[in-house]
C-alpha cells in the first residue's frame, strides 16, 4: 500500500520539470601592485618599498560602499506604496470588529491578511494629479469564508470602504500555503510525499518549513472530484507544488487541501 501511494501521490519529478544548471566562470583578480614586483629584497626593490609606504601615492584607494537613499514614509501620486505605509494601513484596516470576530488560516483571532495594493482612482479622479492617494488591503476571514477588502485614505488614515464577496477566491498567501502543507503532512494522504521526502533528503518530514511552496486555488467541478471537493471555491481549498529545498520537486498536483474544513482529498482520475 505504501508503494501505491508514493508511486501516485508523491512522484519526484525529473528531466524537464527540474531547471537546468547553470555554468559558473572563474575570473583572475591581480591584485593592485604586485604586478612586476621586485621579491628579490636588492637595493631597489627596498628602495620602491620605502617610497611608496612613505608617499602612499602608488597605493589603491580604499573602496567605498554608499549606502542606498532612505525611502520616505510617504509616497505622492501613483508611487508603489512604501514599507511605512503598507504597516500602517494594515493596522488600520485590521481594527475594529473585523479583528474580533475574523479568524485566519490557523483559526487564530484576526482574519488572514492576503494583499495590499494602492488603490485604483476613482473615475473623476483619473487625471487629477493631486487625488487621494488609497491602499486596498484584503482579507480573508475563516469564520464565515467572506473576501473582505477595506479601501483607506492615506491622508487621513480613514476606512473610506469595506467591501464583502462570497465565492471570490484570490491565489493563496504565503501563510496559506505553509497552513495547507501542515494539514497534508498530519494527514494519511501525506504519506506519499513524506515517503519521497524521505528518499530525496534521508530526514523525515515533519513540518513546512523544509519546503519550498507555492499554491493555487481549486474550484469544484462538477464531477471531476470527490464529493468532499464539491464546495471549493465557496470554501477555500488550494492545490499545493511542493519542492525539497535545494533539492527535486514532489509530485502533489492530485492532493486537493480544504482551508476552510481543514480536510485533504484527492482527485479522482479520469
Amino acid at each position: 500500500m505504501r508503494e501505491k501511494v508514493h508511486r501516485h501521490l508523491g512522484k519526484v519529478l525529473t528531466g524537464a520539470a527540474l531547471a537546468a544548471a547553470g555554468t559558473a566562470a572563474m575570473v583572475a583578480v591581480t591584485l593592485p601592485g604586485t604586478a612586476g614586483a621586485d621579491d628579490s629584497g636588492g637595493a631597489g626593490g627596498g628602495t620602491r618599498a620605502a617610497r611608496q609606504a612613505g608617499q602612499g601615492q602608488d597605493a589603491a584607494p580604499p573602496g567605498v560602499v554608499e549606502q542606498p537613499p532612505a525611502e520616505a514614509k510617504q509616497g505622492t501620486g501613483r508611487d508603489p506604496l512604501t514599507d511605512d505605509e503598507i504597516r500602517r494601513v494594515e493596522k488600520i484596516a485590521e481594527a475594529g470588529r473585523l479583528s474580533a470576530t475574523g479568524r485566519d488560516v490557523a483559526g487564530d483571532r484576526g482574519p488572514q491578511r492576503l494583499s495590499t495594493d494602492l488603490a485604483e482612482p476613482g473615475a473623476a479622479e483619473a487625471d487629477d494629479p493631486d487625488a487621494p492617494r488609497r491602499a486596498d488591503v484584503t482579507f480573508y476571514d475563516y469564520r464565515n469564508d467572506t473576501l473582505v477588502t477595506r479601501t483607506v485614505d492615506l491622508a487621513t488614515g480613514k476606512v473610506e470602504h469595506t467591501g464583502t464577496q462570497r465565492g471570490v477566491q484570490p491565489p493563496p498567501a504565503r501563510a496559506e500555503s505553509a497552513e495547507a502543507a501542515r494539514i497534508l503532512i498530519a494527514d494519511g494522504l501525506g504519506a506519499g510525499l513524506k515517503a519521497d521526502y524521505k528518499d530525496a533528503t534521508g530526514k523525515e518530514l515533519t513540518s513546512p518549513d523544509q519546503l519550498e511552496l507555492s499554491g493555487g486555488i481549486y474550484q469544484a467541478s462538477p464531477g471531476a472530484q470527490p464529493a468532499v471537493l464539491d464546495r471549493c471555491g465557496e470554501h477555500r481549498c488550494v492545490r499545493l507544488f511542493t519542492k525539497v529545498r535545494n533539492g527535486p520537486w514532489i509530485d502533489t498536483r492530485d492532493l486537493v487541501i480544504d482551508l476552510s474544513t481543514r480536510k485533504a482529498a484527492a482527485l479522482d482520475r479520469g
